[in-house]
């Protein structure tokens, strides 16, 4: 049997990707990733998610999915999708790649039942769901897909900031990261969640002054 987990990274953040992660394995392996120890990330600090980085990927099949401001964006625009259906759909994605028999779920909704039978209508072959909140502190294999997402995150943002210049973390309440906006709203449009109210209230506070 082989089982999944799945969670995500960067939902929040004003500036730069959303990352969806799974990961996969043999039940008979699980004793191997178990040994890791993995958590979900937030409990673990930078050096320890790193570090656990490899060593996931080395006994895992995993996928990874980074999602652009501008896919995010898309889909808050759409009439159709929102944030979480467009989670639902990278989510029923990265199962219909790695084919697991039982998948674990990190769902961002209170209402699993309707982000459960969302996904089940995107999946290409049966799978039993374990759709909760919090997964990734219930399941370590949740843990270890929310470690591959946060440290891929934790990448593309550090690409951003060394293309664009000190960003901050990306989250709006962030100083670093509100300075930035100020300064680079309508320089780098292309790294901004433009869906996200902070960049409306700024954007729209700076085109009233023009």
């Amino acid at each position: 049997m082989i089982i999944c987990g799945i969670d995500e990274a960067g939902r929040g953040p004003l500036i730069g990707p959303l990352v969806v992660a799974g990961v996969a394995i043999e039940e008979k392996d699980m004793p191997d990733l178990l040994a890791l120890n993995p958590k979900d990330s937030k409990l673990l600090s930078p050096k320890k998610r790193e570090e656990l980085f490899p060593k996931i990927k080395e006994i895992t099949k995993y996928k990874i999915f980074i999602i652009p401001p501008s896919e995010v964006d898309d889909a808050l625009n759409s009439p159709s999708l929102n944030l979480n259906w467009l989670e639902a759909i990278k989510y029923a994605m990265t199962i219909n790649a790695l084919k697991p028999d039982l998948a674990y779920v990190d769902c961002p909704s209170n209402n699993t039942q309707a982000f459960k039978d969302y996904m089940v209508n995107l999946l290409k072959q049966k799978t039993e769901l374990v759709v909760e909140n919090k997964a990734d502190e219930r399941y370590p294999i949740v843990g270890a897909a929310s470690i591959l997402a946060k440290v891929t995150r934790d990448q593309e943002v550090k690409k951003l900031r060394d293309k664009y210049g000190d960003l901050g973390s990306g989250y709006p309440a962030d100083p670093k990261t509100k300075e930035f906006l100020k300064n680079n709203y309508n320089k780098y449009p292309e790294i901004f969640r433009k869906t996200w109210a902070s960049y409306k209230k700024y954007k729209d506070k700076q085109t009233t002054l023009i």
